[in-house]
């Protein structure tokens, strides 16, 4: 398998080379140039398959023959060492044929530990066997930073630069990030919101100096993240089968993490309807109603992983809406960066709507389903979760699962859930003592010349 880039300028490259490639040199996304969907009997086999063993599966499809299927593994199984549940992703029943996907066992509390833990790993491995030093750069909205953070420390091949958008995250997702004591990592508060971190990120990757500092990517724009996600979709849609194709809803911000889902039905996994829940910055929502997408201001919401205006991963999926289309692709990301907007025609909508619907979740919504969700079932959720329950509640299909996809343990974000419940969900014991330690961040303008000295003095 080869990887191609969604604007159409740049060579084939294999999976070990994207594993640390991150953008590619037109500005585009890697994407594989073909997914061929596994066969029945291989996902019957599959079905009592522990989740590392699925893992091994999926990624090692997607590598190829540029990484040993044993070194995927033996990847696998060291990220999945920080995990605190047996079945790393398990299934919580809400009541009727609803049930919430837990993705918040990892070191961080957060999903984004189910890949970058494990992509961690690899990239390791990949810089051992090459020899080579890299520096991760990365923007977060909150979540990926933590989680990349904490999958780097303390490795000596690779330096990591966080930026995260200046009093825009929650403080426990900032602590996370910033009480690290080790030295390879590099935390970058910007005066602006995360659009200006994600637009800082693409313009140091299409830098002149970028091949100097070895940078690589690891939020969603990196392709392996992507694949790293997809098993655990394929993971409950395999422990549901029974019950019939699980339709999931999925807090949607930079559209990684539905994307996940589309590739893993791609590959034949027994997946439904896929549906994206928004908070205020209801850019996706608007775009599926009319076909339009434009940029506004963001909003500070209570669930500041969604307060995304450019969904960077909507490309991909725009991409294969356009039948593989640079040309076409290329123009709308283009006119998006000069105008801020674009449209779509009506066929390619037609498109992606079989595949994806939206729905919009209000402060209000958010704050009533968290208080619904408690009363009915004794559980806390997050904000970003309780959009996604509230969506679940349009969906009205009696034969099939519906599955909420729980992004993050709900005492990192404790100003929605106090507002919510009135009390603050406890931070495990180990968690809260690493956010007692001294931060440790600089402040910077959203400006490229400012952040590429720093990255400079860094290297």
């Amino acid at each position: 398998m080869q990887y191609v880039s969604t604007r159409g300028h740049s060579a084939r490259k294999s999976f070990s080379v994207i594993l640390t490639a991150a953008l590619a040199q037109d500005g585009g996304l890697y994407m594989p140039d073909h997914i061929d969907s596994f066969t029945h009997e291989e996902i019957t086999a599959l079905k009592d398959a522990s989740y590392a063993q699925l893992a091994t599966r999926i990624l090692s499809y997607f590598a190829g023959d540029s990484i040993a299927c044993s070194d995927v593994e033996q990847a696998i199984e060291k990220g999945l060492k920080r995990f605190t549940s047996p079945q790393i992703a398990p299934l919580t029943k809400l009541g009727g044929n609803r049930w919430l996907l837990e993705l918040y066992h990892g070191p961080t509390l957060a999903f984004k530990d189910y890949a970058l833990q494990i992509v961690a790993e690899l990239i390791n491995d990949q810089l051992n066997r090459t020899d080579q030093r890299a520096m991760v750069l990365c923007a977060t909205s909150g979540d990926t930073g933590a989680a990349a953070a904490a999958a780097f420390a303390g490795r000596n091949r690779v330096k990591v630069v966080v930026l995260h958008p200046e009093g825009r995250v929650s403080d426990v997702q900032r602590r996370q990030m910033t009480t690290l004591p080790n030295d390879n990592i590099l935390n970058v508060a910007i005066r602006g919101d995360f659009d200006d971190c994600q637009a800082l990120v693409k313009a140091m990757f299409q830098d002149s100096i970028a091949d100097d500092l070895k940078l690589t990517a690891v939020n969603s724009i990196n392709w392996a993240r992507i694949v790293s996600q997809v098993v655990y979709y394929a993971w409950a849609s395999l422990q549901l089968a029974d019950k019939g194709n699980p339709h999931f809803v999925v807090p949607t911000g930079n559209f990684g993490n539905i994307l996940a889902a589309q590739v893993a039905r791609k590959l034949g996994f027994p997946i439904g309807q896929l549906t994206l829940s928004s908070n205020e910055n209801d850019v996706l929502p608007r775009f599926f109603e009319s076909g339009h997408m434009q940029r506004r201001e963001t909003l500070p919401s209570l669930s500041p992983s969604m307060d995304i205006q450019v969904s960077s991963n909507f490309e991909r999926a725009l991409w294969w809406a356009m039948d593989c289309d640079s040309d076409a692709l290329r123009a709308s990301q283009q006119a998006l960066a000069e105008t801020g907007e674009y449209a779509v025609p009506e066929d390619i909508m037609t498109s992606l709507r079989e595949h994806f619907n939206a729905v919009r979740c209000t402060k209000v919504d958010a704050v009533k389903e968290i208080q619904r969700v408690h009363k009915e079932n004794n559980l806390a959720i997050c904000p970003h979760t309780a959009t996604a329950s509230f969506a679940s509640r349009s969906i009205d299909d009696s034969n099939n699962p519906v599955v909420v996809v729980a992004t993050a343990h709900p005492a990192k974000f404790p100003v929605g859930v106090e507002q919510a419940l009135g009390a603050v969900e406890p931070l495990p014991d180990d968690i809260e003592r690493a956010l007692s330690g001294e931060e440790r961040f600089i402040t910077l303008d959203a400006d490229l010349d400012q952040l590429r000295q720093k990255l400079i003095d860094f290297s």
